[in-house]
């Protein structure tokens, strides 16, 4: 019984922890952020928060991040999230930078998505007027769908008032921008060849094409001579004692049927072999190969230059089989032709390849005498003889078998390989004729030309590709390539839900009316009253008149989807939301997509701009890569390795998807799965942690009163700054060029590193023991604040929540209720770098220190560092730079004492104290219970806590 206190001496008995300046902050150490993320997302709505940072930032130089309209069809997912919050990322980083940095988001409203989706739903027999109503109705749903999941992301723009492309003043100002592209004289119409998709049942841009493998049959066909003594004249044998043939090599079968010429090159050598199947004209080079191909014994002949050959005819394979197929196709001599592989010879069929289209048109053949029995949905001609009706993949087989009846074909074999195909069906496209409306890229003239640009298009595009910067460099490659060998832009589609090419063709002559400029303004302002819809309305004899509508046709074509949103730059930014463009040079700073925008809306809008302007929309193009999973393989829904932002904002938050963004190296393709998610989680816990501990530390500190001026801190103190304005030097440098995976990883480091095992570290003492009010510690808060102040706008541009929920407690005077945006990036003025090499110095002693410590306490004889009593031997230079530290060398180390000795090198000691152990600073001294009063405390404390206090000089 005499051991246990009596209820007296309990209540005596001081509480020493209660004395201590303990840690205090309302910022909760859970952030519980899907909870509470969607009730500051309504907050940030219900107070303008986008307009309020427009509001304080009026008159400050303009950022401008021109948005690259998603489609407004499906849910969003994690690509979009990617996207999405990249923008608002970079637009945040330059708002913090001091810009008026604006983000208008916007939608892609019209094209062949929206028509299949209505089409899937309400069939394909809609009326125009249908589809275009329902289709309006179906992107508002998809649009309002959309913004919800993009805002709950925390992304900042001006949502009252986004941009989309079927907003009434959107198609009129499109339709403007496109007579513009006619007046500069880069509009034509011609029958071309163009990618057809016949899902579609329209024509494709080259944007809209990828490549994929597909499986055909090769073909080795004969052609027999119908010229057999012109024949043996040009390889000069004075007759032929057989039937002669020359062969060609294909993988697309169905074209055979439309046949109407043969290419060769003039500079190649021919070779005439002869077979048990007959006379054989091949590449000389091939002619082994060829042999081997067909099983067949050859002899040459004789040998001559594809020169020679040309102007022969040969009768098509089919010749005797149908009336339908008895024509002859002639030798043209086209460069296009090589031995690389086939047989060096090149069927054509016009109407299905852009070379075989140009051969035959450079040789005299007329537009109207081209075959095109390929109809719109794949299926030849009903009237086309053998296989009319017939879909022409299907129609494979019979074509090879006719072939084979006709002993015309040498060998068939199946091969896999590289195919163009549409890249909304993943169905393969073939080319085919059809008279489409153009942009052309090089010399020649356009339609209603009014003042014809100085360069080509294609010149200028090149030249503006030289002028813009590219993030990362490798895109500026990419685009020059594509620009460089892209055909002339084909831009009018054949459906229904889109921007009227508002042409009236003359029904003989097929030309234009001569108003169609009038025609255009007059367009232009009916669909700015009433949108496409209006137009389709609109009779022929409304606009043209009486006289003049019965001859006359209305084009029911549309303007493809891509020139809706390369014109954006135009009908938005300088437009129904200017005047948010840059006056003079580029209307944006920066256009920001996947990879594969280099070939859709930065190539689109770079051709558009150039047309109208001479240069590029933009000043610079940064581009990300896809979300793949933890393997590298895409994420799609039928292999089921996906992670939806939806779910994962309601189970981690989305501020999570931000961390995850931000650290990710968008430059390639960006992995995603749970146990990625799981890193990043504890990542953000760290930071989280790290940022509370600054918050607690700060809480009872009034910059306006309590401040230290910078001269007055203790050293440590102001090489916490200078170390901090050293890396807040590094991190806007990463910002100004759009770099934020090195931000978060340094980020990670300083927190963990600069603070956690450093500088916070060594501060706790003084934090919790000095008097509340003292220098020492007024000066550790000072500096502590201050790296608050920096850290929330550091990270602020991707951990946006956390920043305005930390901001709200953390804000002062006028700046409370206001958004950390409003604020620009603190000023910390100029690393010392004599002092950051000088501590740079310490902490590797100090590191050294602590690995000795931690032997001795693997050993059991101490418990914490406190308990060290350390002994350092120093040579010449590192013991007067520790000696200089004086008493506060022991704080530094963390230990409760350190003697220092001059030695040859450095070395390290540690024994265990024989002191006894402060109960209130846990330090081992020599002077616990010197006070009778309190005998379990040291002087330290007594002096901070009744007396004058401690004086601290560095640490």
């Amino acid at each position: 019984m005499a051991d246990t206190p009596t209820e007296d001496s309990a209540a005596t008995a001081t509480d020493y922890r209660a004395t201590l300046n303990l840690p205090d902050t309302p910022f909760p150490m859970r952030g519980d952020l899907p909870k509470r993320e969607p009730g500051w997302v309504k907050d940030w709505n219900h107070e303008g928060r986008y307009q309020r940072l427009r509001d304080a930032r009026h008159g400050a130089p303009k950022f401008i991040l021109h948005d690259g309209p998603p489609y407004a069809n499906g849910q969003i997912h994690m690509g979009h999230a990617v996207n999405k919050i990249l923008k608002d990322m970079i637009t945040k980083a330059r708002q913090l930078e001091g810009y008026d940095a604006l983000y208008v988001p916007g939608w892609d409203c019209h094209g062949l998505p929206i028509e299949n989706a209505i089409e899937k739903k309400h069939g394909r027999n809609l009326s125009r007027d249908e589809m275009q109503a329902k289709s309006r109705a179906y992107a508002t749903e998809q649009i309002a769908q959309q913004m919800v999941d993009f805002q709950r992301l925390g992304v900042l723009g001006e949502w009252t008032h986004p941009y989309k492309t079927m907003d009434y003043a959107n198609e009129a100002g499109e339709i403007r921008a496109f007579k513009r592209v006619i007046e500069r004289g880069f509009v034509y119409r011609g029958l071309k060849p163009v990618y057809w998709c016949f899902d579609c049942g329209s024509s494709l841009a080259e944007f809209e094409i990828e490549y994929q493998d597909k499986k055909s049959q090769t073909l080795d066909v004969a052609f027999k001579s119908h010229e057999p003594a012109k024949l043996a004249a040009a390889f000069g044998l004075p007759k032929l004692d057989k039937d002669a043939f020359i062969v060609i090599w294909t993988t697309t079968a169905w074209t055979i049927p439309a046949n109407q010429a043969l290419n060769l090159n003039p500079e190649l050598e021919y070779s005439l072999v002869d077979t048990e199947r007959g006379l054989l004209v091949l590449a000389a080079s091939l002619v082994e190969m060829c042999m081997n191909r067909y099983a067949l014994d050859g002899k040459v002949l004789a040998t001559v230059k594809g020169e020679k050959l040309g102007g022969l005819e040969f009768e098509h394979p089919l010749y005797d089989v149908d009336a339908g197929y008895r024509r002859l196709s002639p030798v043209y001599l086209a460069d296009y032709a090589t031995a690389t592989d086939g047989t060096g010879i090149v069927h054509s069929s016009p109407a299905y390849g852009v070379d075989d289209f140009n051969s035959c048109i450079s040789h005299g053949v007329k537009y109207e005498d081209i075959l095109n029995p390929v109809q719109g949905n794949g299926a030849y001609a009903p009237d086309f003889p053998l296989f009319g009706g017939q879909h022409i993949w299907k129609a494979v087989p019979e074509i090879i078998g006719a072939l084979r009846d006709a002993n015309r074909l040498l060998t068939t074999e199946t091969i896999t390989h590289s195919y163009p195909h549409c890249w909304r069906h993943k169905t393969p496209v073939i080319y085919r004729a059809a008279a489409q409306w153009f942009i052309r890229m090089d010399e020649g003239e356009g339609v209603f030309t009014k003042d014809k640009a100085g360069k080509t298009l294609r010149q200028m595009a090149l030249d503006a590709i030289e002028e813009t910067s590219f993030y990362p460099e490798n895109g500026k490659a990419r685009l020059h390539d594509m620009i460089a060998n892209r055909p002339d832009w084909c831009i009018s589609r054949q459906r229904s839900w889109g921007v009227p090419i508002p042409f009236f063709l003359h029904k003989d002559s097929g030309e234009l009316h001569p108003r169609t400029m009038e025609i255009l303004d007059q367009a232009a302002s009916i669909v700015e009253q009433g949108g496409i819809e209006a137009w389709s309305r609109v009779s022929t004899e409304e606009i043209l008149g009486a006289e003049d509508a019965p001859h006359y046709t209305k084009s029911t074509d549309i303007l493809e989807v891509w020139f809706d949103s390369g014109s954006t730059f135009q009908h938005v930014l300088r437009g129904t939301h200017a005047p948010q463009f840059h006056e003079n040079g580029p209307e944006a700073d920066l256009y920001l997509e996947g990879h594969d925008q280099h070939r859709g809306w930065f190539h689109s809008s770079l051709l558009l701009a150039c047309a109208l302007y001479g240069r590029a929309p933009y000043k610079g193009l940064l581009t990300h890569g896809f979300t793949v999973d933890s393997q590298g393989r895409k994420m799609s829904k039928s292999l089921g390795n996906g992670i939806d932002p939806q779910e994962v904002s309601k189970k981690l938050g989305a501020e999570i998807i931000r961390l995850w963004v931000a650290a990710s190296d968008y430059s390639g393709d960006i992995a995603g799965d749970d146990k990625i998610l799981a890193r990043v989680v504890d990542a953000y816990r760290r930071i989280r942690n790290t940022l509370r501990f600054l918050m607690a530390n700060t809480s009872d500190f009034d910059i306006e009163k309590d401040l230290v001026p910078f001269e007055e801190m203790l050293e440590i103190d102001r090489f916490a700054l200078s170390r901090a304005a050293q890396f807040q030097a590094e991190i806007l440098a990463h910002y100004q060029v759009y770099e934020f995976h090195p931000v978060v990883s340094k980020l990670q480091v300083y927190c963990s590193e600069d603070l956690g095992a450093f500088y916070l570290d060594v501060l706790k003492d003084r934090l919790y023991t000095t008097g509340a009010g003292s220098k020492a510690r007024r000066s550790a808060q000072t500096a502590l604040w201050h790296i608050t102040q920096a850290m929330l706008r550091w990270m602020a541009p991707f951990l946006s929540f956390t920043a305005e929920e930390a901001w709200a407690i953390c804000a002062t005077g006028e700046d409370k209720g206001q958004s950390i945006f409003t604020q620009t990036y603190l000023e910390l003025g100029q690393p010392d770098e004599a002092l950051l090499a000088r501590w740079s110095r310490i902490r590797e002693v100090r590191d050294l220190v602590n690995k000795e410590i931690e032997n001795v306490r693997a050993e059991g004889k101490v418990g914490s560092s406190l308990q060290a009593t350390v002994r350092v031997t120093a040579g010449a230079e590192d013991h007067a730079l520790l000696s200089s530290l004086g008493e506060d060398l022991k704080f530094v180390f963390i230990t409760s004492s350190v003697e220092l000795l001059a030695g040859a090198e450095l070395g390290v000691e540690v024994v265990p104290s024989t002191a006894l152990k402060c109960e209130r600073c846990w330090h081992w001294r020599a002077d616990v219970g010197h006070d009778v009063d309190h005998p379990t405390l040291c002087g330290r404390c007594t002096s901070n806590l009744f007396g004058a206090g401690e004086q601290r000089q560095v640490a």
